[in-house]
């Protein structure tokens, strides 16, 4: 028995020795952090402390290999734009939520497995980049983000969807590529605000079919899934963009006629509508010239009759200037004799009655015109919105470069 109550006490000094250097440990670790901390913001690398200085509302501290973020940043409450990606930063401090007037932050390429609480804080941010850090998951406090327009976290560690987002009424575009997503929440539809959506590079076997209810999107890429067929997507009038590339399809999907596709088999799509639209431009560009040789043949008979007019304009003239050297006076003081009286009252006759045809021509003259006037305009306008007509879209802020590639 004493040997054993000797054991037992050396076990619990050995313990207490333990326990005594783990936090003897631990203090030297905290010490060494916050000495860390300290040299960081006494010796910040070169160019820092001037742009801390600046004053100017973006702030850009990516790639400086931090692993905190400066302290001085935190008094910094002017800012509306903060990047500090590609660090080494697997937090962020609670400070920041001072930072109120951000509208911007990125915080891609670091380390960071949660998001940060002190993140969920800021009230006013519209754009939130978490791409490519070891996220799993987002916490109930991304509903305070009421304001979120842009979220970005590709290239994390997903593998469901996160519903927290359905409580961001103003999220417009989603970037979720790079995951390990193998299916879409059947309610998916309930983001009716969602109009970019990137679903790239995750483990889809079958075009989520939620997906067709969500009538507002605008550009959705699926590129390098596992999708061997995709249904009509006619169904999202509202489509500008749809990416499928790296998918073992058969064939392009059938999208609407002023969606831009990018996958195999697209190219001949887009070709054969080309040719399409340009020979229907033909056909209209045909009609028009038709139309206005139409217009052009009628005008030379107006042409003829002012011609005739003029003529007889002229000759009357000069007949009544004829008159008042040789001729008499008649009724209306004209100087004339009795055979010449007559045969000027028979050409004022005939050219009233000309005056009167002339009337005529002008009428049908008016009418052809307006009738070919609303041709013309329908074309012209036409036209226009053929050539004006401009994807657009809000945050490509954000992406139609990036989405192809």
């Amino acid at each position: 028995m004493g040997n054993s109550s000797r054991k037992q006490d050396e076990g619990e000094e050995e313990k207490m020795e333990k326990e005594k250097g783990d936090g003897e440990e631990e203090a030297e670790e905290e010490a060494e952090e916050e000495e860390e901390e300290i040299v960081e913001d006494d010796e910040l690398p070169l160019g820092v402390d001037e742009l801390l200085a600046s004053g100017d509302p973006v702030l850009d501290l990516s790639y400086y290999k931090f692993r905190r973020l400066p302290r001085r940043v935190l008094e910094l409450q002017y800012l509306e734009k903060l990047y500090v990606c590609g660090n080494r930063l697997r937090d962020v401090p609670k400070g920041i939520a001072r930072l109120q007037g951000l509208r911007t932050l990125a915080l891609d390429f670091n380390k960071i497995p949660d998001v940060p609480l002190s993140v969920c804080q800021l009230a006013n941010l519209t754009c939130l980049y978490l791409g490519s850090n070891r996220l799993m998951s987002l916490p109930p406090e991304m509903r305070n983000l009421r304001g979120l327009r842009c979220l970005w976290v590709e290239s994390n560690y997903f593998q469901c969807f996160p519903k927290q987002l359905y409580d961001l009424p103003h999220l417009r575009s989603l970037q979720i590529g790079d995951n390990r997503l193998r299916t879409l929440p059947s309610d998916l539809w309930r983001m009716e605000s969602l109009r970019r959506l990137w679903l790239y590079g995750n483990r889809f076997q079958e075009f989520p079919r939620v997906l067709l209810k969500m009538e507002q999107l605008e550009i959705l890429d699926m590129d390098r899934n596992k999708i061997s067929e995709f249904p009509n997507l006619h169904h999202l009038p509202a489509l500008r963009l749809f990416s499928y590339d790296h998918n073992p399809v058969k064939e392009p999907p059938r999208v609407g006629k002023e969606v831009l596709i990018v996958g195999e088999g697209a190219e001949e799509v887009l070709q054969a509508r080309e040719r399409r639209r340009d020979a229907k431009e033909r056909a209209e560009k045909e009609a028009e010239e038709a139309a206005a040789a139409a217009a052009a043949a009628a005008n030379p008979v107006i042409h003829g009759i002012l011609k005739k007019l003029r003529m007889n304009s002229a000759l009357n003239l000069a007949a009544a200037k004829e008159k008042e050297t040789s001729g008499t006076v008649d009724e209306d003081g004209l100087q004339c004799n009795d055979e010449e009286g007559e045969l000027e009252r028979e050409d004022e006759i005939e050219y009233e009655e000309e005056e009167e045809g002339l009337e005529y021509e002008r009428e049908e003259l008016i009418c052809e015109g307006e009738g070919f006037d609303e041709y013309e305009g329908g074309w012209l306008e036409y036209e226009r919105a053929e050539i004006n007509y401009e994807y657009e879209g809000e945050e490509q802020e954000e992406y139609v470069q990036e989405v192809v590639a």
